[in-house]
């Protein structure tokens, strides 16, 4: 197919537009996922390991102000245990996570606790640690 001036038409598709448009998302998106991260405001220690696959589990929180939470629920101590009693007849997976600013005897006291109420199996859970080679 020619055109009046004797020029070919270029039937052909760009796709540089495409694909700079796809790199700008992608670096936004690179930037912006860490920061959509919702939950509960905890401070983690870092250690290596690997990542747990997402599963059922129990996830008990201890805040830097003392505050135990079972999967996002406030409670007290006591609920905690009474409620991780009752669950520790299946034996589910525990996971306890705690701010690194919360004093190792309270943590502790926690872990006791879930020990109390027949749970096995207490998963630790940490910031991974980033080593820059």
């Amino acid at each position: 197919m020619r055109t009046e001036r004797g020029r070919r038409v270029m039937s052909e598709i760009n796709v540089t537009p495409f694909v700079d448009v796809m790199l700008v998302l992608l670096i936004i998106f690179m930037v912006t996922a860490p920061l959509l991260q919702q939950g509960i405001d905890v401070n983690l220690p870092q250690a290596k390991g690997k990542e747990l696959p997402p599963e059922e589990r129990i996830t008990l929180t201890i805040k830097k102000d003392g505050t135990i939470l079972m999967n996002e629920t406030p409670m007290s101590f006591d609920e905690m245990e009474r409620k991780l009693s009752v669950l520790g007849r299946r034996n589910p997976n525990v996971f306890l996570r705690a701010d690194k600013d919360v004093p190792y005897g309270e943590v502790v006291q926690v872990m006791s606790g879930i020990k109390e109420a027949g749970i096995e199996k207490l998963g630790m859970i940490t910031e991974p640690k980033i080593s820059i080679r």
